[in-house]
């Protein structure tokens, strides 16, 4: 629905094209129908503007777009690798994050959803939150994840490094992890 349409269904009454015509005698509800559209405008402006103002700080749209990574789960203390898998992410225009995985099975573990900012140069910060089930699909747990993200200078490799937290769903923290990623942007041949 277009930002009219969301205008015109306000109160519940489609607007026509015969309503659209404003008429000299009803001054009082053209002022309504101009402070409607006015209104409207003003709030696709602002979010538009914060769009561009996050994203294009600074270069900080260069991440956004859908990116591969080979993920390693690491031993926080050696740094030695513990597994490895493949994972799919999109850092949105906007801050925001999408993601899947193919470490857990889709049935034990929920898609990916959370926020990443620009924090200078090629850096960003990313962290997401992913909700964990028992066999049953009863939710278990939810899992934190906070990673510094630096993009290469042609935007199109990135590594990252980070921690995991895992909370019960009482919000007591039950576990923690580390982790690190090398991603590439996947784009059409």
């Amino acid at each position: 629905m277009t930002g009219f349409g969301i205008i015109a269904h306000i109160r519940n009454k489609p607007i026509s094209s015969d309503r659209l015509k404003f008429n000299k005698g009803n001054k009082a509800m053209n002022m309504k129908f101009r402070n409607y559209i006015l209104a409207a405008a003003l709030f696709v402006g602002v979010l538009s503007g914060q769009s561009l103002a996050q994203a294009g700080n600074s270069g900080g749209g260069r991440l956004a777009g859908t990116w591969d990574a080979t993920v390693s789960i690491t031993n926080c203390a050696t740094g030695d690798v513990l597994s490895t898998f493949q994972s799919t992410g999109t850092f949105h225009a906007g801050g925001t994050f999408t993601g899947i995985t193919s470490g857990t099975p889709p049935s034990m573990r929920s898609p990916e959803a959370g926020v990443w900012r620009h924090e200078g140069a090629g850096t960003y910060q990313l962290r997401f939150k992913a909700y964990l089930f028992n066999p049953a699909g009863a939710p278990t747990a939810y899992q934190i994840v906070t990673h510094n993200v630096e993009l290469d200078k042609n935007n199109l490799d990135y590594t990252s490094s980070g921690d995991a937290r895992i909370f019960a769903m009482n919000g007591t923290q039950i576990g923690a992890g580390c982790s690190s990623a090398v991603g590439t942007r996947m784009v059409l041949d």
